[in-house]
């Protein structure tokens, strides 16, 4: 699943809010989580946002970026009315908030396949990026990550989360760094796609920056994002050097070359190259061509 969505940045877009929908289409943004719940207040507005949604996908101003709107919870009484107007050609999946355990997907994953049926879109269309936001999940990560094939990615939502166990975040997230390593964990263990949480000092990109080197070292791939600034940052990080790039190929053909004559490791930069750097090398250039065919 990891090679199928470029998902480097998420950025939430308040469905209510036309102005900013309309600054988002001219972003870089990977992909648009156009927000149904926490950002939309009062609850009237809600419906204004899934009408606003609704008219920017039919007139196709966002074909180019993955389409997740986050739905509100299931004890909202808004969730089924989200997912029966926003179930459209041009939706990839949603983002599901507050799942605490694998029964949470395993609901919302019937749920859209009835949907599904009833509209005549093929059987597992709408995928689901999960989001981590209390104790239970992070227990429960790695069954929420397998609950359903519709799952592409688990998302951090470290606000919530801190809430949820009375905690608190310092200058050096450490409150942070548990729950990040178990969900990178549990979605690398599922094969999809770990995203980070936001960042919530959109205009401190000194400390963006710390908490990026942090997660990639983790192994996330992708970031929840709340403001287009941010974007070329987090993607400097989610994307591969030149350098990177190189070595990958150098690798490859190496190790290639060595089988051929009977040899099982090479060695490059000094490095010896066996299956486990291999696989890393074809995981760098997979990434780089999902990101060469979103700018061609």
């Amino acid at each position: 699943m990891v090679d199928k969505y470029l998902l480097r940045s998420l950025m939430f877009v308040p469905g209510h809010k036309e102005k900013l929908l309309n600054s988002a289409v001219n972003s870089d943004a990977d992909a648009l989580l156009l927000d149904l719940e926490d950002s939309v207040q009062p609850k009237n507005n809600k419906a204004i946002a899934r009408e606003n949604i609704i008219n920017f996908i039919n007139r196709g101003s966002l074909q180019k970026f993955h389409i997740f709107p986050r739905v509100n919870d299931r004890e909202s009484g808004e969730l089924l009315q989200d997912i029966t107007q926003l179930s459209l050609p041009g939706v990839d999946g949603f983002m599901y908030p507050k799942a605490k355990t694998e029964l949470d997907i395993y609901f919302f994953d019937k749920l859209l396949e009835t949907i599904e049926y009833e509209k005549g879109f093929p059987i597992g269309k709408f995928k689901i990026i999960a989001l981590i936001e209390t104790a239970s999940a992070v227990l429960n990560a790695e069954a929420i990550a397998k609950a359903s094939p519709r799952v592409i990615g688990l998302a951090f939502g470290n606000e919530d989360f801190l809430m949820d166990i009375h905690g608190k975040n310092d200058a050096e997230a450490s409150s942070l760094f548990t729950p990040r390593a178990i969900i990178a964990m549990a979605a690398h263990s599922a094969k999809i796609i770990p995203i980070d949480t936001v960042h919530i000092k959109v205009h401190d990109l000194d400390d963006l920056e710390s908490n990026l080197k942090v997660v990639v070292k983790l192994g996330y791939m992708g970031k929840l994002v709340l403001h287009p600034k941010e974007l070329d940052l987090v993607h400097k990080y989610f994307s591969p050097s030149i350098e990177e790039i190189e070595q990958a190929t150098q690798m490859i053909q190496s190790y290639e070359e060595n089988k051929k004559q009977g040899t099982g490791v090479a060695i490059v930069n000094g490095m010896f190259v066996g299956p486990p750097l291999v696989r890393s090398a074809k995981n760098i250039l997979s990434l780089n061509a999902l990101i060469d065919n979103k700018y061609k």
